[in-house]
């Protein structure tokens, strides 16, 4: 891939590893605009549990434009299939004002969705397809599922008979209702990552500042406002962990502390792995050690250009 064809560029890393900071960093340097690859960032509300830190788009009092943050209510259900068609609108309307878009963020799964090269399909139920494939074995669902999709991208969906059934009954309805073509997006990939030590001491630190930034007091408020438990269970660890502490199931903030801090340094594991899988199935990603921009610039600017970066 030339310099010519990078028409996105991609910081990728755990929680607590500095994409945010480097993409901001990046997007100045090349007249930027930031789309949030983060699944609870897109959801008013959600600030300090969701390291929602406006004051990161900042930069030296020049503020860097930035997309699908604060975009629905906790109402909105929220999906990997809205997730990629608003990036994708962003993206062609970045492109459009001449401007290079810049992904970052730590949701794989959302990352991936555009970054594979196809799009999604919403597909309605379908009762009689469904009470058809109720009927077949796991083998004869795995097997149908792959005549119709024999390049099928998400593995995950053999694993589970819901999943198997859900997976045709899209495949199927694409049919006859094929998406539209996906933005051809050449994107030039790095990952932010830390000794794993160092990542976990960051995590704390930043796990403490938010807790006295007023973060249980933000849960708190979402409960006054009529959200449910299942709710704030559903929205992630913090918000799941500062829930079990406020019905009494975590006996001292101390505990919630420490077993928060646990979970989201086996969180971090969980994504530091999504993203080596990318790695086994093609994706080329330049990690930068400790986040540090210089490095990241000079990688950008050997891939990119110099007429790029201002």
């Amino acid at each position: 891939m030339d310099a010519a064809t990078v028409n996105m560029l991609v910081v990728l890393g755990p929680t607590a590893s500095g994409k945010t900071a480097l993409g901001v960093r990046l997007a100045d340097a090349v007249g930027g605009e930031i789309i949030s690859a983060d699944s609870r960032q897109v959801y008013r509300g959600l600030n300090l549990g969701a390291g929602k830190d406006l004051g990161e788009y900042v930069l030296e009092g020049r503020a860097i434009p930035y997309h699908l943050i604060d975009v629905v209510d906790l109402s909105h259900e929220f999906s990997v299939f809205e997730y990629q068609q608003r990036c994708f609108e962003a993206f062609e309307a970045i492109a459009r004002r001449g401007a290079l878009p810049v992904m970052a963020g730590g949701t794989g799964l959302y990352i991936e969705a555009v970054l594979k090269g196809y799009r999604m399909v919403e597909a309605p139920e379908n009762a009689a397809l469904r009470g058809e494939l109720g009927r077949l074995p796991d083998e004869a669902l795995a097997a149908r599922l792959a005549s119709l999709k024999p390049d099928l991208h998400n593995t995950t969906d053999l694993t589970d008979r819901g999943r198997l059934v859900r997976a045709i009954e899209i495949a199927e309805y694409a049919k006859c209702h094929p998406p539209a073509p996906a933005p051809r997006i050449q994107p030039f990939i790095l990952g932010t990552r830390w000794e794993r030590r160092v990542l976990r001491r960051r995590i704390g630190e930043r796990l403490r500042q938010r807790f006295g930034a007023g973060m249980l007091e933000e849960v708190e408020g979402l409960r006054a406002q009529g959200v449910s438990w299942e709710k704030l269970h559903f929205l992630g660890l913090e918000y799941r962990y500062i829930a079990e502490y406020l019905q009494g199931r975590i006996a001292s903030r101390e505990e919630l502390f420490e077993g928060l801090w646990t979970a989201i340094c086996q969180f971090a594991k969980r994504q530091e792995t999504w993203f080596r899988r990318m790695e086994r199935n093609g994706a080329v990603i330049h990690w930068i050690d400790d986040a540090a921009p210089e490095p990241a610039l000079n990688l950008v600017r050997a891939k990119c250009g110099a007429s790029r970066l201002s």
